[in-house]
This record gives structure tokens, C-alpha cells and sequence, in this order.
């Protein structure tokens, strides 16, 4: 018989002994993983885990935008040697 997951995916919880703030990616009867704020991902035996965690009421944190710059160099055309 299954049971229903502590946290749903997206829930925002906050891990009271160490890594703070962060948002449940997966969970299930064993395992919960989190991504943490300034931790990154960690995935945790949920029984073990659960007691450490409480539901946060913040707003998910918006994602970071990775833009590749292209290197200036490639970018700009070559300069002219000089005479």
C-alpha cells in the first residue's frame, strides 16, 4: 500500500540544521531531493530527512539566466596591423 509523499514537487521547504532554503524537485516513500539555494542538489533518505525540514511560505526563487557571451575577441573583426 502506498503512501503519499511528504512534499509535493515545486513545494518550497527549508532544511532547519544546515542547507536552508529550497524547493522539493522529487518525493517519494525513501528518497526527497531538494534544491537548495546556495547548496545545490542533494537528495536525502526521507525518513531520516523529514524531521530537519519544514514548509516554507516564500516565493520560488526565479531562475537564473545562463547567457553564453560571445568571447569579444571572435566577436570583433581583426585589426590592421599598422604601417
Amino acid at each position: 500500500m502506498a503512501t503519499k509523499p511528504a512534499f509535493a514537487p515545486g513545494a518550497q521547504v527549508e532544511h532547519t540544521t544546515k542547507f536552508g532554503l529550497g524547493t522539493v524537485v522529487s518525493c517519494n516513500e525513501d528518497h526527497i531531493v531538494i534544491q537548495f539555494d546556495d547548496h545545490g542538489e542533494k537528495k536525502f533518505v526521507a525518513p531520516m530527512v523529514l524531521p530537519s525540514l519544514k514548509k516554507s511560505d516564500r516565493q520560488p526563487p526565479a531562475e537564473k539566466r545562463t547567457t553564453r557571451r560571445k568571447r569579444a575577441a571572435a566577436a570583433a573583426p581583426a585589426a590592421e596591423p599598422a604601417k
